[in-house]
């Protein structure tokens, strides 16, 4: 009775007629009725067979509700939804083991308000039946929104289910009101009974409304993914199937080429694998993997790396070796034949060749590290040895490389470019030429430097893993050459593991001799010509030496003898096509070389022409040569400060203060007073602005031109220098002497004031540098000052 009265109460809130009917009552399993539906449902239960023949007799109306667990045999008040239909019996009809089929029609709503399950033998119950709203044709815009709404949702529903489509289009009309279109598109739904009864609950065409909306969307959504996740399925199973269909024919094919004797790929692997030159793990590791290709299936994505991997393992050289070219002789030979001097570096390589016969191979490969200037060939040098020694001869550039997966590879994806050089050469000792080491990058992603480290190291480098391989490479075998322009950017550890030998600029001789005996041969062949069609004299060489170059290397001077074969060969061609017969032999000459190359670039005398005050040529090191700087100094009324300009480092500026510092110690005894320090100040320029400079070298160079300045002596135009300074005056030792002695050469500098603790490093120094010039030995600023000072 409680209940009853709620159901009243919340009837009269929304406006509902309350008239109570009482009627047998079917429970249904899973199955929803709406008003307007025509359907058959079977019933076996005893109860609900008797509430059917009660029906009968009384009128053919019944109420069917929904059970909410349809494993319950003997539904209660509370196992049923209390929202149903009340039906109008239409057929029945009997089917064995005392199955009743009914065929009815959903009249109205009802909401179920008491249920009976005791008194009687079927079940009957109190519902309150629920009439719908008049249908308002054109005049409820919100009904008309509301209706557009719900059948564009069901379009594009539809659209995935093109019979759905028909079957919805059959049975909704334009004259339709907004309630009964919600109940027919919920009978059609494909969807489960609890949605469908949550259609069936919203007596409110509002709420009912929302109910149908957000189940629409939300089938659409499934139904988008269900279609996407086909039609993929669909793709990869076509193209997996025409891959197998194509391998297939591909197999057959070959079976009818080949015979029935033909192998299988794995059998191919296999047979391999037995004659690959490898220790025993290796080939067990191999055979593994064999194996394991042959259980997945060839059209798997992981079939193709695998066997990519495979073919990889079979293709590296584990104990396959050249054998190296012994005859020292021979070597000598094509080393002198493919490079002018660099006799440190040939001796070194004759050294490995010696040391390899007396261990009878034994030796561990050098890890040789040629520093210099660009364009001194140290690269062509790399090859020549492999030639030299009949080594396979394989490069990886390093400049700019700054992943460290590209000297270990990636798992599975892809191989270190050393393991790659090792697999391109197919022997286990070739000769790899490692270029611009020091120019390797390093950032977040790894440090490639010390990937480096085992690569280079004798002692880890006979078990190299590559992070694709994943099995230890022996690399002591391999002859590594590196290249570098300078060893400051390489890290000090692996700069350890290598043997430096120093690359230095050329002479101008040196330049000549390989112009003349290499670059003009390699030029004129590049440019199609011979000496029959062109000449260049020696003297014009050395005019291109002298007057278009300034380098330590030779790069530039076979830059500038192609310009001349290019300006030559048009010349000769030009000429040939006007006459139509073989034109004279061009001759280039000290006269004429202006016409091929232009006006003079440099001139041979670099050294200042008269003795100034306050001037004074240094001496210094760059990574493409030795150089000479002129370093100026003024001084003008002020308070005591020093300015510093042409982009001096830290180190420099540094020298100039302590340059400064001990001109101001020793100010009595070149007759300076004190409070000139005071009452003045000194501006140090070194020219070329625009071009960074650092480096202790200088100190001495710019204590004398302080010095000179602030004495108003004049300094020997032909003087050069180059040392450390200490604020005591002692001259300290610098480095890359040839270079800067090189430079003072060509610069025409006739006296170079070098630290004492530097007269070994000259003992290293050819006489065609230093013929011409006087080295003087220098132990503190007052043997530079005497020198420097004099006419």
């Amino acid at each position: 009775m409680e209940d009853e009265k709620v159901q009243k109460k919340q009837a009269e809130k929304s406006g509902e007629e309350v008239t109570l009917t009482e009627c047998p009552v079917v429970a249904l399993r899973q199955l929803n009725v709406f008003p307007g539906m025509l359907l058959h449902f079977d019933i076996r239960r005893k109860r609900s067979v008797e509430a059917v023949n009660c029906a009968l007799k009384n009128g053919q109306k019944m109420a069917v509700f929904c059970q909410r667990d349809v494993s319950t045999e003997n539904p209660e008040m509370k196992d049923l939804y209390k929202e149903g239909t009340l039906v109008e019996i239409k057929q029945i009809t009997r089917l064995p083991n005392r199955i009743l089929r009914v065929l009815a029609e959903g009249k109205q709503r009802a909401r179920l308000v008491k249920l009976d399950t005791v008194s009687q033998k079927y079940i009957s119950g109190t519902v309150l039946p629920y009439e719908e709203p008049e249908v308002t044709k054109g005049k409820n815009v919100e009904e008309t929104a509301m209706r557009r709404v719900i059948l564009e949702l069901t379009h594009q529903y539809t659209a995935y289910f093109p019979k759905l489509e028909q079957a919805l289009q059959a049975q909704i009309n334009e004259d339709m009101g907004l309630a009964e279109l919600i109940d027919k598109i919920a009978v059609s739904l494909p969807v489960s009974s609890d949605k469908k009864q949550q259609v069936l609950s919203a007596f409110d065409v509002k709420e009912r409304y929302k109910v149908i909306t957000s189940i629409l969307y939300e089938e659409l959504q499934i139904a988008k993914v269900r279609t996407e996740l086909l039609t993929e399925i669909k793709e990869k199973v076509e193209e997996n199937q025409r891959e197998y269909i194509l391998k297939e024919q591909l197999a057959y094919i070959r079976k009818e080429l080949q015979g029935d004797d033909s192998a299988s790929e794995t059998d191919q692997f296999y047979e391999q694998a037995k004659k690959l030159e490898a220790p025993e793990e290796i080939r067990e590791k191999i055979i593994k993997e064999i194996r394991h290709y042959e259980t997945i299936a060839n059209s798997s994505s992981e079939g193709a790396v695998v066997r990519s991997y495979i073919e990889t393992l079979l293709e590296l050289p584990w104990d396959k070796m050249s054998k190296d070219n012994n005859d020292l002789e021979n070597a000598r030979k094509v080393l002198d034949k493919n490079h002018y001097g660099m006799d440190k570096v040939k001796e070194r390589v004759l050294e490995f060749m010696a040391v390899r016969m007396m261990t009878d191979g034994a030796g561990e490969a050098p890890i040789i590290c040629l520093v210099g200037p660009p364009g001194t060939g140290k690269t062509s040098i790399a090859k020549s040895m492999a030639e030299a020694l009949n080594k396979k001869y394989e490069r990886i550039c390093l400049g700019g490389v700054k992943d460290e997966a590209e000297i270990r590879g990636h798992r599975k994806t892809m191989m270190g470019q050393v393991a790659t050089s090792i697999k391109r050469a197919g022997v286990k000792n070739p000769l790899i030429l490692l270029d611009e080491i020091d120019k390797v990058s390093t950032e977040y992603r790894g440090d490639t430097f010390s990937a480096l480290l085992e690569v280079l190291d004798p002692d880890q480098n006979r078990h190299f893993r590559d992070h694709y391989v994943e099995l230890p490479i022996d690399l002591s075998q391999v002859l590594f050459i590196a290249t570098a322009n300078s060893t400051s950017t390489i890290p000090r550890p692996l700069l350890d593991r290598m043997e430096v030998i120093e690359v230095s600029g050329y002479t101008e001789n040196e330049k000549f001799h390989i112009a003349k005996e290499h670059l003009m041969r390699k030029q004129f062949a590049a440019n199609g010509m011979t000496t029959k069609k062109l000449s260049i004299t020696d003297k014009t060489l050395k005019d291109i030496i002298s007057y278009y170059t300034r380098e330590s290397g030779v790069r530039e001077l076979e830059r500038k003898i192609g310009t001349v074969c290019r300006k030559a060969a048009m010349e000769y061609l030009s000429a040939s096509q006007k006459d139509g017969k073989e034109p004279e032999k061009i001759r280039i000459t000290s006269a004429n070389l202006k016409d091929y190359l232009g006006k003079r670039l440099y001139s041979v005398n670099m050294a200042n022409r008269k003795n100034e005050v306050g001037i004074v040529r240094g001496l210094a090191w760059t990574e493409v040569g030795g150089v000479t700087l002129q370093i100026e100094v003024n001084v003008m009324p002020g308070k005591g400060e020093i300015e510093l300009t042409g982009q001096m480092g830290d180190v420099m500026r540094e020298s100039a203060r302590i340059g400064y510092s001990y001109i101001r110690s020793v100010a009595g005894k070149y007759g300076i007073h004190q409070d000139f320090f005071k009452k003045h100040d000194l501006h140090i320029h070194i020219p070329e602005g625009a071009v960074p400079k650092d480096g202790p070298s200088a100190g001495i160079t710019m204590a004398t031109a302080m010095l000179s300045a602030i004495t108003k002596t004049k300094v020997n135009c032909h003087v050069a220098m180059t040392g450390e300074i200490t604020l005591r005056g002692k001259v300290l030792p610098i480095g890359g002497l040839k270079e800067k002695l090189l430079a003072a050469n060509v610069a025409g500098i006739k006296k170079v004031l070098i630290p004492e603790e530097n007269r070994k490093d000259v003992e290293e120094i050819s006489e065609e540098i230093t013929d011409g010039m006087e080295l003087v030995f220098i132990h503190t600023m007052d043997d530079v000052i005497q020198h420097a000072f004099q006419s």
